[in-house]
This record gives C-alpha cells, sequence and structure tokens, in this order.
C-alpha cells in the first residue's frame, strides 16, 4: 500500500527533506569557508572592499538558509495553488528581511569606516550628525523593505504609501527651516568645508570654530566673543578658510620721497629681493617693482610668500623684513616719504608784528 501525505508520496516526501537538507548544509558550508578565507584576506588587505563582503556574509542568518533550503526542497512536492504561494510568499520575504539585514549592516559598516576615517578631527557635534545620517539611512531601508514585504504577503500599500507621502509633506512644511539647518548640517559634516579648530572669515564676521551642531555653527571672535551661525546661513555665504592655507601672500607699499636720485630707486627692487630671499621663514620672492608717481611719494610694490600659514608667524616675518628694509634706506641715504601739508595764514588773523601775508615766513609747513 502506497503512503500518501498532503497528496505526495513518502519516496517524494524523502526527496523533498534530502534536497532541502543538502540545500542548507551546502550553503552553510560555503558560508563558513567563505568567512574564513576573507577573514584571512581582510588580515593582509587594505582595502574596504574584502571587509564589507565579510560583515555581509557574517549577517546572513541560518534561519534564512534554513527557509531558502525548505522552500527549494517544497519545489519537489505537489501542492494546491493557495499553500504553493503562501510558500512563494514566505520565501520572498524571507530574502526581504535578509536583503534589508544586508543594507542595515552596510549602513553601519560606512559610518564605523566614516568615523575610524575622522578619528582625531571629528567634533562631539559632527559624531552627533554622523549618527543622525546613519538612523535616517537605517529607518528608509527599513520602510522600503516592509513596504515590499507587506506589498509581497498581499497588503494593499496603494492608500499607506500615499498616507505616508502627504503627512511627510506636511512635516516637511512646517518645520522647514529646522530640516533645511539639519541637512545644511550634513552637509558640513560630509563635505568638511570646514572643522573644528579651523579660522574662517564668514562675511564680516572672522573666528575659530568652536562648535557645529545640528543647527548651528558657532565661532568664537577675536575679541572672545561667540558668533552664533544658523548652518543654513553660513553655508549660503562664501567662507574663507584660513587654517587651510598651505602658504600666506605678504604685500607692502613702500613710499620713498621725490627727491630720491633715480640710480638709488633702480637699487631699492634688488636691495628687497635679497632681504626677503635671505629670511628663513619666505617661500618665494614674487617681485618688487615702482609702481606710481604718487601725488607725494614714489610707491613701489612688494609681493612673496611666506612658508607658514600662521598669522603669528606673518606678522614676525613682516616685521623683520620691513625694519631690514628700513636700515637698507638708511645705508644708501634713501628718505621714506610721508605725507604734508601747506597752511597759509588768513589776512585778517594778521597782528600786530605778524609777518606780512606774502612774506615767506607766513608760510608753515606741516607733518600729518
Amino acid at each position: 500500500m502506497r503512503l500518501v501525505f498532503m497528496g505526495n508520496s513518502i519516496e517524494e516526501w524523502g526527496t523533498a527533506v534530502a534536497v532541502a537538507f543538502a540545500t542548507a548544509v551546502l550553503m552553510y558550508t560555503a558560508r563558513y569557508l567563505l568567512i574564513h578565507r576573507l577573514a584571512q584576506v581582510a588580515e593582509r588587505s587594505e582595502t574596504r572592499v574584502d571587509d564589507w563582503f565579510l560583515r555581509l556574509l557574517r549577517a546572513t542568518y541560518t534561519i534564512f538558509i534554513l527557509i531558502l533550503a525548505l522552500y527549494l526542497g517544497s519545489l519537489m512536492l505537489e501542492f494546491p495553488r493557495k499553500y504553493e504561494l503562501w510558500l512563494w510568499r514566505v520565501a520572498v520575504s524571507a530574502m526581504l528581511i535578509q536583503a534589508a539585514i544586508w543594507a542595515d549592516t552596510a549602513v553601519r559598516a560606512w559610518r564605523g569606516r566614516y568615523r575610524q576615517a575622522a578619528m582625531g578631527t571629528e567634533s562631539v557635534a559632527s559624531a552627533a550628525s554622523t549618527a543622525i545620517i546613519d538612523f535616517l539611512l537605517r529607518l528608509v531601508v527599513w520602510v522600503v523593505f516592509m513596504l515590499m514585504i507587506l506589498d509581497n504577503l498581499g497588503f494593499n500599500i496603494t492608500t499607506l504609501v500615499a498616507s505616508l507621502g502627504i503627512g511627510g509633506i506636511a512635516v516637511a512644511l512646517a518645520v522647514q527651516n529646522i530640516l533645511g539647518d539639519l541637512l545644511a548640517s550634513l552637509s558640513i559634516v560630509l563635505d568638511k568645508p570646514f572643522v573644528v579648530g579651523d579660522f574662517i572669515i564668514v562675511g564680516e564676521q572672522l573666528g575659530t570654530v568652536e562648535y557645529i551642531g545640528l543647527k548651528t555653527t558657532r565661532l568664537r571672535g577675536l575679541g572672545g566673543d561667540q558668533v552664533i551661525f544658523s548652518n543654513g546661513d553660513i553655508l549660503k555665504a562664501r567662507i574663507l578658510n584660513q587654517t587651510r592655507m598651505f602658504t600666506r601672500r605678504a604685500a607692502f607699499i613702500l613710499r620713498v620721497h621725490y627727491a630720491t636720485d633715480p640710480a638709488k630707486l633702480e637699487a631699492i627692487p634688488p636691495m628687497i629681493k635679497a632681504i626677503i630671499e635671505a629670511h628663513e621663514q619666505t617661500a618665494s620672492f614674487e617681485r618688487a617693482h615702482l609702481m606710481q608717481l604718487a601725488e607725494w611719494s614714489l610707491n613701489f610694490e612688494v609681493v612673496y610668500w611666506i612658508k607658514s600659514p600662521d598669522y603669528f608667524v606673518f606678522m614676525d616675518t613682516q616685521q623683520s623684513i620691513l625694519l631690514a628694509v628700513l636700515r637698507g634706506l638708511k645705508e644708501r641715504g634713501i628718505e621714506v616719504a610721508y605725507p604734508a601739508r601747506m597752511i597759509m595764514r588768513d589776512p585778517f588773523d594778521c597782528i600786530e608784528g605778524a609777518a606780512p601775508l606774502h612774506s615767506p615766513a607766513s608760510n608753515k609747513r606741516e607733518g600729518t
């Protein structure tokens, strides 16, 4: 007598169990060997790809392997259409859940790598912003996959998706300023136009970045005051990051008296070039030219580069070079020009004994 259970013979059930068992063993063994092999490769390799695959394999759960093996075994049997449909839905739902776990693992791996790369420069606020990014990405992953699972199980998700869309638009309109600053914070964290500790200039404000938050960025001004910007506003402005300069450009105007002999004027640029190139803090000499015959002076423009972007090094170097230039001018008998003006006496202010208006003694030169 042939035994039949749920429309299938014992031999068919045995075949299905054997297929399921063999599939489970094969998949579990392959997973184990791949993890073992990738772990050895990851220890010797500096690339991130093998590390990511290793984490994904470790996040492959045994229950998923069993469900997939049982489904493949069930293909050896004949079931009513309704049962086959539900077996398919269960298998697909299991695969979607496993895919969501892989995506969640990938997001967490990205966050770990990002924080490791930013080690030493990432502030507490930046860490919080990174955590917000991680939370939002994982939330999107699970919401999308849960909607796919519900749709696979036969639920009508059209109304649910429409409701979520309308609700999301309403919330976004209500808190658009906050969301704008939040997204600007994420942009600052990811793009890094500046980090905590950088000295930046934003419009007319300048200072050291002290805090990068979810809504505001705060600078410590030169006077000790705290300047607070919303993240949205600071990204709309033109930012000058002084900390990321590799060298600093220095320039000054040297004003020489008009009575200076032309031969002495020709000697000024070579003298300045020698002084600048001899200084240990200068990177390069760019130019020194007589650029203008001004109203009361002959103007030389001098441009050079300093090795360090540090402002105090810039000021010390500029001071040292200017003093050396003044000593060089004095040695060559060249006078530095200064503005002067002629003051004429009012004839009605003349008193008895004063010099007449047309007399040279009535003219007085006063330095300003």
